[in-house]
């Protein structure tokens, strides 16, 4: 019996006691026969014998112990085990993929299922972030949440991921199986595996379209769980989880297209609506008032013209993200066109503080120094406003709205409207006061005021900018921006503008007679004007009274005007200037034009934007800007003016950065031309020097 009992060795054989009590129930007749089962250990497998004792009829005394190896029996019932396993897994996550569209409910219910259906120990899926290359474990199920953390922190060091299991699974695309991790070097964390009692584990790529997303990890307790039939069915297994990702993935897109716009992310008119009227059912439940805003960027093409598309595409992408900061939620933004965005912006109970509130967001957007090409440019826009509930008490009425303000807005010459019920009132009244304008034209009631331009360095007057004033006999005198967008809508601008010319050249032409200081006079130039066939004609047929004429006149013009055409604007402007008239760019750095062809203008001075000079006081980018500017202006020959001077910190700061004049209410506002002639003409004018 000894000598039997040594020949069943091994750590998990059974003990001679267990063998003794088999063999005593046998001979007392308690059983027939007594079986044990048990696996005997080696260094490379496992192996299972059956112990048989049986007691013969009359031979009470006569014991047979017989052992047999069933090895090969065990394996087998412990691989169809396994496999189906597999097969319940595969199964399940079929059955998930048809029922799930949601790619964050897809990872987190497959790796519920490695652990429910098949017994795993641990499952992770982990994906490869686009932004930074990183793979980031996105869902797993299990007992051992250190192992999770400590595989997190792992991917997450730049050192360590590219030595784990993991990153080459991605990298060579390719499933990778330890299927002794308790001895596996490759492993980092072998002795926290053996701890939470894994044995076994396998790496699975999941692959879309020929790239290596992410990865599927299965973790077993069994040792030499993934064999060839296993990994054949988790192969298919991860398979049909990448053509999830890419089935869901598609989905997204689609959806995205149908909601979103690609370049900026914002949502589209049609989300925007649905969006906001989730916003709307909130300001009714919490008796709040809600802006909603449109914004339309003004010369948005001459951007794509000049400085190409890629940075008119970047402008949109700024102003989508100025916007996201200051509503504070991009999901009450929206792009709704090629150059017009919208965005809901929440308001206290509806109040006279509501304009001062929508008027400090316009100026924010209008001052915002946006970063074009390495220049900093400030976009010109219109707004349009309506306001729950006065305006309307639906998304779409409030919209529509909005629209219609937008519109009265850019055809009436406002910065910004906001809606009002009677808006089919003030059409009306526009039409009456066109009527009042055509009649103002005959009766004489416009007039010029006269604003000096200073010599930074002497403190002498060199010119004077004529601005047009209307002398209502009704109102008194009325602003242009009032009335000269009408005048372009309606086309007058350009006998008005003629009138202006002309006006102009008779008060230069009195002073000179007169015996004053008869400084020359610049006179705006409108678009219109300027592409009148007529217009060159005009300039000739107004210099042709006076020998003297053309060295009183300069003509200002925006950037705009030059950039919607340039070639024309460049023939036109070298005739205009062959007469003797200077030609100056007013409000510089507003407009988009391109440094290359600002050196081919025929152009004699440079006026810098008010906006500018006021921003470079406690900006340093404001400053080197505007240092730029007139350093540039003076490579070219140009003489600079700084608009809208108005401290004399202001002056003193243009004056050492060496611009040349200066124009603002810090010497004078606009004043009538009895003023100027009393005021700054009275010095005797220089003696002519040709």
């Amino acid at each position: 019996y000894l000598g039997v009992c040594g020949a069943a060795s091994g750590p998990d054989a059974p003990s001679a006691a267990a063998m003794a009590e088999g063999i005593r129930q046998v001979m007392d007749g308690t059983v027939s026969e007594f079986t044990l089962e048990y696996p005997c250990h080696s260094p490379t497998e496992q192996r299972w014998f059956l112990s048989r004792v049986t007691q013969f009829r009359g031979a009470s005394r006569n014991i047979v112990i017989a052992h047999e190896n069933i090895t090969t029996r065990k394996l087998a019932e412990i691989g169809v085990r396994r496999l189906n396993r597999v097969y319940a897994v595969l199964s399940a996550i079929n059955a998930l993929i048809v029922r799930v569209h949601d790619r964050d409910a897809l990872f987190r219910q497959a790796c519920q299922i490695a652990i429910e259906h098949g017994g795993f120990h641990m499952s992770m899926i982990a994906m490869v972030d686009p932004a930074t290359d990183k793979v980031v474990p996105v869902a797993s199920a299990g007992k051992d949440e250190d192992i999770m953390s400590a595989i997190r922190k792992i991917l997450s060091s730049d050192e360590k991921a590219s030595a784990t299991m993991v990153v080459q699974a991605i990298r060579k695309q390719t499933a990778i199986v330890s299927n002794d991790s308790a001895s596996d070097s490759r492993l980092t964390l072998r002795e926290s595996f053996t701890r939470a009692g894994v044995r076994s584990l396998a790496v699975l790529p999941l692959i879309v379209s020929g790239e290596s997303v992410g990865v599927l990890v299965l973790y077993a307790t069994e040792k030499d769980f993934f064999h060839e039939e296993e990994m054949n069915l988790l192969t298919e297994l991860a398979n049909d989880v990448a053509f999830a990702i890419d089935h869901i993935g598609r989905q997204e897109r689609l959806d995205y297209l149908g909601s979103y716009d690609h370049l900026t992310g914002l949502a589209n008119r049609h989300l925007f609506l649905e969006r906001l009227a989730h916003c709307v059912g909130g300001a009714s439940d919490e008796g709040r008032g809600l802006a909603v805003i449109l914004i339309d960027l003004e010369r948005f093409k001459n951007i794509n013209d000049t400085l190409g598309k890629p940075a008119g595409d970047a402008l949109l992408r700024q102003v989508a993200e100025w916007l996201i900061r200051q509503v504070g939620d991009a999901d009450r933004v929206a792009r709704i066109g090629a150059d017009q965005f919208a965005f809901g912006m929440r308001v206290g109970v509806p109040s006279g503080d509501d304009a001062l509130q929508l008027e400090a967001v316009i100026d924010a957007f209008l001052n915002h120094p946006f970063r074009l090409d390495g220049q900093t440019y400030r976009i010109a826009a219109k707004f349009g406003v309506a306001m729950f509930p006065d305006d309307g008490d639906d998304a779409n009425v409030l919209f529509r709205n909005a629209e219609t303000a937008l519109k009265k807005a850019k055809t009436g010459g406002h910065r910004h409207l906001s809606y009002a019920k009677n808006m089919t009132e003030s059409v009306a009244q526009r039409l009456t006061l066109e009527n009042q304008l055509r009649q103002a034209l005959d009766n004489e009631e416009f007039v010029l005021h006269y604003q000096p331009k200073v010599d930074l360095d002497s403190g002498e007057i060199t010119s004077v900018e004529a601005l047009m004033r209307w002398n209502d006999p009704r109102t008194g005198l009325v602003s242009p921006g009032l009335f000269i967008p009408i005048l372009e809508d309606t086309g007058l601008i350009y006998e008005v503008g003629r009138w202006a010319l002309r006006q102009a050249l008779e008060d230069y032409l009195r002073w000179r007679d007169a015996g004053l200081n008869a400084v020359r006079i610049a006179v705006n130039v409108s678009p219109l004007q300027l592409r009148h066939p007529g217009f060159l004609g005009l300039i000739n047929q107004i210099v042709a009274i006076d020998a003297h004429a053309a060295q009183g006149l300069e003509l200002e013009i925006t950037e705009g005007m030059i950039m919607d055409d340039m070639k024309q604007a460049i023939s036109s402007l070298d005739a205009i200037r062959a007469l003797g008239v200077r030609i100056a760019i007013d409000d510089f750095g507003t407009g988009f034009s391109s440094l290359g062809y600002l050196s081919k203008l025929p152009i004699d001075t440079l006026k810098i934007d008010r906006m500018f000079v006021t921003g470079m006081i406690n900006d340093s980018q404001g400053l080197s800007l505007v240092s730029t500017i007139i350093n540039l202006a003076h490579s070219l020959d140009l003489t600079v003016v700084a608009e809208g001077v108005e401290t004399e910190q202001q002056a003193n700061l243009l004056k050492l950065l060496r611009c040349n004049e200066m124009q603002g209410y810090l010497f004078s506002k606009p004043v009538p031309t009895d003023v100027l002639e009393e005021r700054f003409l009275t010095q005797l004018r220089q003696p002519d020097t040709g």
